[in-house]
């Protein structure tokens, strides 16, 4: 067995707690959540629970000040020194779906170009293709190395004067390739006057994230892959092109004025914060972020590159397997791979049996899996809370399951 012991206690997160012998290894899906993130939400129900911004009385301005502290804690996570450019909304689908909505609508026609890649998870492609099927506008899409990463060269062909919008992952869910977004925003910047829409899903609870340095005009993320709880997220833009939006839902806190026959909106971040607000989640996901400050995102990066190290060596050991994806330097906390004549379900019902959690199907990014010439594959995807305990119960799983399908 490898010494390599988790970066954060399981002591910590009640549900490995109580289960030592869980190995869950599907953290890219969803992570677990620390005591830290459950108490904060139970404490804004238990002592501010009252409607923000619709009260004048003690409690509602309590309700108001957690959530707004909550989004500020948030920018700061993230490098985003203007926190009203940060929209909370239910995670990265509702924020490319936002974006599509409001600055496509307004902003897209017939004889434009969006550009998408071939590594993008479903909800960063399909919904830049639908929009392009609405107005007209062509779709584009970036092929990939043979390593499973963003053909660079490719997309400085690509990018044009034509090019109305550029929507790029920042770490694939699928195989956990690290997209190098200054040389992206380089491209797109010397090459065209598109907007730059960023998937950090997965890069912001893995990497180092600095809004205001990374030069794009928006990042979209998810609380409950960083330690959050579900349904709450946030996009993160800039401040002129979220002032020249309109609005995205209607409804309660949105609106400035309400005439009989027309309407004016509430400065940011209320304009695109329709009805009442997920506080208590916005609570539960700043006390995440906390928690991953006192860890140390570069900790956290070096951690997750030790194991990765670790179990891509073990499973190359293996016969039959191929492993997909960069180099574990180029990569996120997450190894794809696949064994020969076991389909990924049958391997992740095999692998279940022996406490190992893993992810099988195509993760939402049949793109990517066409050009693997696969319909699935199995993905394991490590954490704060993982350690190599979880690769020596994953590669013995995986030498059971071949041994039960030689003898089969």
């Amino acid at each position: 067995m490898t010494a390599m012991s988790a970066l954060a206690p399981r002591a910590d997160f009640p549900l490995l707690a109580a289960h030592p012998a869980l190995h869950y290894l599907d953290s890219a899906a969803t992570s677990q959540k620390p005591r830290a993130v459950l108490d904060a939400i139970t404490g804004f129900y238990e002592t501010a629970n009252a409607n923000p911004h619709r009260g004048a009385y003690a409690l509602s301005a309590a309700a108001t000040d957690a959530y707004h502290a909550a989004r500020a804690t948030v920018a700061r996570f993230l490098g985003v020194s203007d926190s009203d450019c940060l929209i909370f909304t239910r995670g990265t689908t509702e924020s490319v779906n936002l974006v599509a909505s409001a600055w496509g609508g307004a902003n897209v026609q017939a004889g434009d170009e969006i550009v998408v890649t071939a590594l993008e998870h479903h909800a960063n492609f399909v919904t830049w293709q639908q929009l392009a099927k609405r107005t007209g506008a062509t779709l584009r899409i970036v092929e990939l190395t043979g390593q499973q990463e963003i053909d660079l060269d490719q997309l400085r062909a690509v990018v044009g004067a034509r090019t109305k919008l550029v929507a790029i992952t920042h770490v694939s869910n699928a195989v956990g390739a690290i997209t190098p977004l200054h040389e992206v925003v380089s491209i797109v910047r010397s090459q065209s006057s598109a907007v730059l829409f960023v998937d950090g899903a997965q890069g912001a609870p893995h990497l180092p994230v600095s809004f205001d340095a990374l030069g794009v005009d928006f990042y979209a993320f998810s609380g409950h892959k960083m330690l959050g709880p579900m349904g709450i997220g946030g996009l993160i833009g800039t401040r002129a092109l979220l002032e020249s939006m309109p609005p995205f839902l209607f409804g309660g806190d949105m609106i400035e004025w309400v005439h009989d026959f027309d309407s004016t909106w509430n400065v940011l971040p209320h304009k695109f914060e329709a009805g009442t607000p997920n506080a208590a989640d916005a609570v539960g996901l700043a006390a995440a972020v906390r928690y991953l400050e006192s860890l140390d995102m570069t900790r956290v990066r070096a951690h997750e590159v030790a194991l990765l190290k670790l179990a891509e060596s073990r499973l190359r050991e293996l016969s039959s397997c191929t492993v997909y994806g960069p180099p574990p330097e180029r990569r996120s906390g997450v190894i794809s791979f696949s064994l020969d004549d076991v389909h990924p379900h049958d391997l992740a019902t095999i692998l279940d049996q022996h406490g190992v959690c893993v992810r099988a199907g195509h993760h939402c990014a049949q793109p990517l899996m066409r050009r693997l010439g696969v319909s699935a594959t199995a993905r394991a995807s490590f954490y704060v809370y993982s350690e190599a305990s979880d690769v020596d119960a994953l590669c013995g799983a995986l030498v059971s399951a071949q041994t039960m399908f030689a003898s089969a």
